[in-house]
């Protein structure tokens, strides 16, 4: 039988601590060899302009993928889970889990590249996404201090109060882009921007990076002065990065970045490639997010929902 498991479920058997454990342990395995990832596969239609997505890979002797259509009515989410011998094991709405995945790619990041004694974070961007990327940063570091911007003045101060109260840290809501990146130990970008959403100069020594909002080639979050002043770029996926990073793309075609300079995330966790080597280096996580995160957070999700009796049976054979 195949299991069903719903966003409530899910939500309900996982946290960001378990998403964490996920993320790293499957990097680790990625640096093994023992797993393997695929980078994003699309299609559109070309009447009404919906897009499927898909991002497949192996962990665990299970393989999976996530399956997402997004559109003008917005996107929706599964993950598609089946057994080294070909059984299918679970259909799992995925919005939360990616939502938690996408947090905790840079929450490991951070881990491995910012600062020991990083304490200030400044994000640009309020939607959901930003809460659990903010929300992994604080699981990994002593943060202290927020400092959060975004265009629609009335949400950012929102936002601040909901993460201010959610992490008991103090959360500022700033009144430009400029206030939240240039004092902060750790930027975290998370928009749907087309066109870079702060100058690079703005960076001081040190800081990192967590670049996680887009994964489309025509847009850039981040201009090409942070990619030159990053020292160490690191990205989930490498073949991936070169169709889908606008942001490393044009600053290959500014001079200002080149491709081989980029290490895999998988092999810094693992040791097998270096990170951070000195406090004064500014550090990068071109975050595009790939289907072995999901597959990681999902075989965890499916095990829980089976020891618990949880989900729904649908009668079909797996």
């Amino acid at each position: 039988m195949i299991r069903y498991i719903t966003e409530a479920q899910v939500a309900s058997v996982v946290d960001m601590s378990d998403a964490l454990t996920a993320v790293d342990h499957a990097c680790r395995e990625l640096a093994a060899g023992r797993a393997q990832n695929s980078p994003r596969a699309r299609v559109r239609d070309g009447k009404d302009g919906a897009i499927m997505h898909m991002l497949p890979a192996t962990l665990d002797h299970r393989l999976g993928y996530k399956a997402y259509t997004s559109a003008k009515r917005g996107a929706r989410f599964w993950v598609h889970l089946y057994a080294a011998t070909g059984e299918w094991l679970a259909i799992i709405e995925a919005d939360r889990l990616g939502q938690l995945r996408t947090g905790a790619a840079s929450g490991i990041a951070t881990r491995a590249l910012a600062r020991a004694n990083a304490k200030t974070v400044g994000v640009i961007g309020t939607g959901y996404q930003a809460r659990t990327q903010l929300a992994a940063v604080c699981a990994v570091r002593p943060i202290e201090r927020v400092i959060v911007y975004g265009r629609d003045a009335e949400r950012r101060v929102k936002w601040a109060a909901d993460m201010q109260t959610e992490l008991g840290i103090p959360v500022h809501a700033a009144e430009s882009a400029r206030e939240a990146i240039v004092d902060s130990d750790i930027v975290i970008t998370i928009t749907g921007a087309s066109e870079p959403v702060f100058d690079g100069t703005w960076l001081r020594a040190g800081t990192h990076i967590n670049a996680a909002g887009s994964n489309r080639l025509w847009a850039r979050e981040i201009d090409a002065e942070t990619v030159r002043r990053s020292q160490v770029v690191v990205a989930e996926d490498l073949a991936q990065i070169r169709i889908e990073s606008g942001d490393l793309a044009d600053a290959v075609k500014d001079g200002a970045f080149a491709w081989e300079r980029a290490r895999r995330l998988a092999e810094v966790v693992a040791g097998t490639e270096p990170g951070r080597t000195s406090d004064d280096q500014i550090t990068l996580f071109e975050s595009l997010g790939i289907g072995l995160w999901d597959v990681a957070l999902a075989n965890t999700v499916y095990d829980r929902c089976t020891e618990r009796g949880i989900g729904t049976e649908l009668p079909l054979e797996g």
